[in-house]
């Protein structure tokens, strides 16, 4: 069946507040502490705290960058469903944040979580699902 409405326009966000001290070598830490609305930061530090084995703090780092992600997109016209391109690097914080959310919630086994956010990585931008999940 053809969607005779097309499809949402794709959602580009605004460069992340955090991007700058991350490019210039600042520790996460203290981007994210600097720059709480930072998604990336917050997602960088749930990647790292999943790699240590710190899984609670993982899970409630991506819930942080996931959350904060959605008020962004919504800000930026985004209507709850549409592309969010991989290509366009802003969006790699909320990108991110859906991959480390899943992983954080499957080792949580939140089976159903993970399955769900996945998804929504794979539905919002198939380059990134393939980048960060394979």
């Amino acid at each position: 069946m053809t969607n005779l409405l097309g499809e949402p326009p794709e959602t580009l966000l605004p460069a992340d507040p955090g991007a700058e001290a991350l490019d210039a070598g600042d520790g996460v830490q203290s981007v994210a502490a600097a720059h709480p609305d930072s998604t990336l930061a917050w997602a960088l530090l749930a990647e790292a705290a999943l790699i240590e084995g710190r899984d609670l703090e993982g899970y409630a780092f991506a819930r942080t960058a996931y959350h904060r992600s959605l008020d962004a997109l919504r800000r930026h016209g985004w209507k709850g469903h549409g592309p969010v391109p991989w290509s366009h690097a802003p969006n790699h914080g909320f990108l991110r944040s859906l991959a480390v959310l899943a992983t954080g919630s499957e080792r949580l086994g939140d089976e159903e979580e993970a399955h769900r956010c996945r998804e929504f990585l794979r539905e919002s931008s198939p380059e990134a699902y393939a980048e960060l999940v394979g």
